[in-house]
């Protein structure tokens, strides 16, 4: 079935699953669902815990994590990505729950200096495409995190 929304390839902010994601990421934070009764971290995101049945409440995460896997993208798969290739796409895992792995963008770094467990940091840019003018939507992407000496 193809996508045929006039805001695509933008995210859904709207999907109630994912809404909390979103409002999160506008508001600084990456937030995941976690079960209130069995504390369970929940990603993708349910109606319900699929531990317990338990209700999932978003919970701001330390926005740390790990690079898992990544891609360096060079081909614009749309024309939306055109303007923004080449550009590395990651999977990333969470501190609170190395489970749980969000699929990202890596940005402020050479893509020849990602390394497997790399320590990464939520940064909150918008994600703008040139075939949806005027919308933009908040997202974490994740860059290295800088060694303190």
């Amino acid at each position: 079935m193809a996508i045929t929304r006039a805001d695509f390839p933008l995210p859904d902010v709207s999907d109630d699953l994912v809404a909390g994601y979103f409002f999160g990421a506008a508001a600084g934070e990456v937030r995941i669902p976690r079960c209130s009764a069995c504390d369970r971290w929940c990603w993708y995101p349910e109606a319900a815990c699929p531990g317990c049945g338990g209700e999932l409440v978003w919970t701001a995460t330390t926005g740390r994590a790990t690079l898992f896997s990544w891609a360096v993208v060079w081909r614009a798969f749309l024309p939306a990505f055109a303007d923004i290739v080449p550009f590395v796409t990651a999977l990333v895992a969470l501190e609170e729950e190395p489970s749980i792995r969000l699929v990202t963008m890596i940005i402020d770094v050479s893509s020849e200096s990602l390394v497997a467990d790399m320590p990464v940091e939520a940064v909150f840019r918008p994600l703008r495409f040139p075939t949806v003018p005027d919308r933009e939507v908040i997202v974490p992407m994740f860059r290295p995190i800088e060694a303190v000496s």
